[in-house]
């Protein structure tokens, strides 16, 4: 899924947002955060980080589940917060702008879960090191980790025609934004490494995206 380095882009055009992920994306991430979100049970505390316009956000409420969804753009919180009005879901969802520099406010072992949703790519080294140790913290004993985010391929054939793809894409992006996102490298690995228990991992054909769900030791 090479389309994802434009999602600064869309971004920094909120209002289209939604409209230009499901073009750039072939609708397919609509099939992966229902199957993050099937890992939500009712009465759990959620945390969505880098909710974007709410996608995760909602799914995880129509399970039963108290989510707390941040994100550093406050117009995306606006349409999220239009979008969890219209599906009747304001009394179990907590909107709030704030990044992941700010995770060390949460508390110890307050959640049963944390998604994260094209979100990690947008982080530096050190910030998503930082966010996985915070997640480490403020998850409870058996808590989940959910993510669904662009990766390098270990594939080096796929490596390269990934790279050649995304190159204009990058170009483009960085033109109108002055950001773009970044492919992580070895994911899985720095999941494992923060100390999370990997239960099931799924790439994409071209194995530039994962889903991984991961669970805290414990519980």
């Amino acid at each position: 899924m090479p389309s994802y380095v434009l999602m600064r882009i869309l971004e920094s055009s909120p209002d289209r947002y939604d409209r230009g992920v499901r073009i750039l994306t072939l609708g397919r991430l609509e099939g992966v955060y229902e199957r993050l979100a099937s890992r939500i049970k009712p009465g759990q505390r959620v945390l969505d980080i880098g909710c974007g316009t709410g996608a995760l956000t909602i799914r995880a409420a129509m399970r039963g589940a108290r989510v707390k969804a941040i994100d550093i753009n406050p117009r995306m919180l606006e349409i999220a917060g239009k979008k969890i009005e219209e599906v009747a879901l304001t009394h179990r969802v907590e909107l709030c702008e704030m990044g992941v520099a700010e995770l060390d406010t949460e508390a110890a072992e307050s959640y049963d879960a944390v998604m994260a949703g094209l979100c990690f790519s947008e982080l530096s080294e050190d910030e998503l090191c930082y966010a996985l140790r915070e997640i480490m913290r403020i998850l409870k004993p058996g808590g989940l980790l959910l993510i669904a985010d662009e990766v390098v391929p270990r594939n080096p054939l796929k490596r390269v025609i990934t790279l050649l793809i995304r190159l204009p894409l990058l170009l483009i992006a960085y033109l109108l934004t002055q950001t773009t996102t970044r492919a992580i490298k070895n994911l899985p690995e720095k999941v494992e490494g923060a100390g999370f228990i990997m239960e099931s991992m799924r790439l994409s054909r071209m194995e530039d995206f994962v889903e991984i769900v991961a669970r805290k030791p414990g519980g």
